[in-house]
């Protein structure tokens, strides 16, 4: 029993988990290490609601981890899901919402001409990074603090005991040979990154970035940031990735590149554009994409790519995500969420700070604003833990990490907002 709530099934479940997967879980953050105590386990969803094993109903601003834009089992999703699912789940042969699916990416995001799917975010990095190197003749990567790529073993690094030195591995298992030729830089630091692009002259393939960060909570370009990055590409031949596999078809219907203007050379994306099913994609121009096999000689293959299933649900998703006037009402739900979370913060005089790009959102227990991951101080997950448990007790599931964003979506109603922000005035109370 927590404050109301009975997770006695889910606890058991938990325990019979653990015998079987390593932690549990199939994901680690979904063992709510970072905040202690047992995962709902989940039964059911629609709309705004999830519902876990123990009859408990939540407002969700998870959304699992972003894909699901329009809200939990969405009719024409499922309907379109479902239509698939008759006709087949794969055939590991092509199919017309392949084609389809990337003719509306190609369409919506301003800096691609051709699309790879794939069945991944990380796949998806990590067939750009291959890419990258193959065009450029150069092996090294550039990556910024506090910003994920997937777990492929050239992502998985820190800055070690500064930001200008070489990555080291994060993770047993990855070898320092390969994270040798990773860079990190602190984000929204240009002065850093120039150090790096002058002490490895020649040597950088591309450099990679969340062009919003939403793997350290939400944090957004400052100003000229993005603008300084294409420059240096351009200056040393470096490529530039976007990695908007989050923040693509979320911050605006062409990603953060139409909402900033900045187009890298390739883009990656996933979540949404499979409407909650697996999948990821990476594009660019026409004439660095045909180096990609079976046209080029990079190779890149996967049985389950472009999966009937997931470009059934992405073409759904994206058909109504191009309706008009359905990112204006996306923002309105998100504002209303931003300021009704700023005015409980002030109410309570707690220090904690509310960052925001269109639908992603967080909230971190600090009265300074978020650059990079260097400014979150230690302090912040103990507040965000009893924080996230009074939230959780009250039905609103939010991320279990203080470093993580929340996700609006359509389905999110002005009583979901209302519901929330009264939640978050008990719950910042009990977070000092």
């Amino acid at each position: 029993m927590t404050n109301g709530f009975s997770l006695q099934r889910s606890e058991e479940f938990f325990r019979k988990a653990e015998k079987v997967i390593p932690g549990g879980v199939n994901s680690p953050v979904r063992a709510f290490g970072a905040v202690g105590g047992t995962p709902p386990f989940i039964s059911s969803a629609k709309g705004s609601k999830i519902y876990d094993v123990d009859g408990n109903e939540y407002i969700d601003y998870v959304c699992s981890w972003g894909p699901l834009i329009l809200g939990h089992a969405h009719p024409v999703v499922v309907a379109a899901i479902k239509d698939a699912a008759e006709k087949g789940s794969s055939f590991g042969a092509p199919t017309e919402n392949e084609f389809l699916l990337a003719e509306k990416i190609v369409e919506a995001v301003p800096s691609i001409e051709k699309v790879r799917l794939v069945s991944s975010g990380t796949e998806a990095t990590m067939s750009a990074v291959r890419l990258v190197r193959a065009a450029t003749g150069r092996d090294k990567i550039l990556k910024f603090t506090g910003c994920y790529h997937g777990h492929a073993d050239s992502f998985l690094v820190q800055a070690g005991s500064g930001a200008l030195t070489l990555g080291e591995p994060s993770s047993p298992g990855v070898p320092i040979g390969v994270t040798a030729d990773t860079l990190v830089a602190p984000y929204n630091d240009l002065d850093s990154l120039d150090k790096l692009l002058s002490d490895n002259k020649g040597e950088v393939a591309a450099i990679i970035v969340e062009p919003v960060a939403a793997n350290m909570g939400c944090v957004p370009p400052k100003e000229g940031f993005l603008e300084g990055l294409r420059e240096r590409c351009d200056l040393n031949g470096t490529m530039l990735i976007f990695d908007e596999v989050i923040t693509g078809f979320r911050v605006a219907f062409g990603g953060a590149q139409e909402l900033y203007d900045v187009m890298p050379d390739i883009t990656t994306l996933g979540k949404i554009i499979g409407g909650g099913l697996p999948v990821g994609a990476y594009g660019g121009k026409a004439e660095l994409m045909d180096m990609i096999a079976p046209v080029g000689s990079v190779y890149q293959a996967g049985t389950l790519s472009g999966n009937p299933l997931a470009t059934s649900a992405g073409l759904a998703v994206l058909n109504e995500l191009s309706k008009p006037g359905t990112y204006e009402k996306l923002e309105q739900r998100s504002s209303d969420l931003e300021l009704g979370l700023i005015d409980a913060i002030e109410t309570v005089k707690v220090d904690a700070t509310v960052q925001r790009v269109g639908s992603l959102l967080c909230l971190y227990f600090t009265d300074k604003p978020i650059k990079k991951l260097e400014d979150i101080p230690d302090s912040v997950s103990g507040r965000y833990k009893r924080y996230f448990h009074s939230m959780l007790d009250s039905g609103i599931y939010l991320a279990p990490s203080a470093y993580e964003a929340m996700f609006i979506s359509l389905a999110h109603s002005s009583e979901d907002i209302e519901v929330t922000i009264k939640k978050s005035v008990f719950a910042l109370e009990k977070s000092r």
